[in-house]
């Protein structure tokens, strides 16, 4: 198991920043039925726990990107991550909307990033990938130069490692789904019994639990 993914797996959890209920699945926007919660948000009121995220994606991004010039924050829960990091790295900071505003300058793209920038983008939580991947092609249709991504936590679902691989985006992240699983059991937060459950989950999260 890996270190890492292990220690911010037990973080997440000790914060209540991610939150299982098996037999009691929450419901998400999507409509999707699901086990798990994750709100990275709430990492932001835990300074320690805060400047932990911080410090290891700066170094993902030096040992992976080296060459990076710039972050780029996916909107909104990773404006606040990215903004940190780039602080911490002296690079210049832009954040990515969903969409263009529907007003003033029709922006979708906040902050200044000229054409040619070697940007690594910074996300919090990776799901099905899609709000992820429409950053990138934002930053890409402006000229950028995406050299990867960076995020906190990933489901791992198969449809968004499919998709990471189409838009030939590398990710690397701080913890996954199965770390999360393993530790919930380790420290008793959930029982071996509601493993096999959380595992169906992941395979079709779309169907779970109609």
């Amino acid at each position: 198991m890996d270190t890492l993914k292990k220690a911010f797996a037990a973080k997440l959890l000790g914060i209540k920043a991610v939150r299982l209920q098996p037999n009691d699945p929450f419901t998400w926007a999507s409509g999707w039925k699901s086990p798990i919660y994750c709100d990275n948000r709430k990492v932001n009121s835990y300074p320690a726990v805060r400047t932990f995220v911080k410090q290891e994606l700066v170094h993902a991004i030096i040992a992976h990107y080296p060459e990076v010039e710039a972050i780029a924050g996916v909107a909104t829960g990773a404006i606040s991550q990215g903004a940190l990091v780039a602080d911490a790295l002296s690079l210049p900071f832009a954040y990515v909307r969903p969409k263009p505003k529907d007003h003033g300058m029709g922006n979708q793209i906040e902050g200044d990033l000229e054409p040619g920038t070697k940007v690594v983008v910074v996300e919090d939580l990776i799901s099905t990938g899609g709000s992820s991947l429409k950053a990138v092609e934002a930053l890409r249709a402006a000229g950028v130069e995406v050299l990867g991504m960076v995020a906190s936590h990933t489901y791992g679902f198969p449809v968004a490692e499919e998709a990471f691989r189409k838009a030939g985006v590398e990710l690397f992240t701080l913890t996954d789904y199965d770390h999360i699983i393993a530790e919930a059991v380790e420290t008793g937060y959930v029982s071996e019994d509601d493993v096999e459950l959380l595992k169906e989950w992941r395979k079709s999260p779309e169907t779970w639990g109609i």
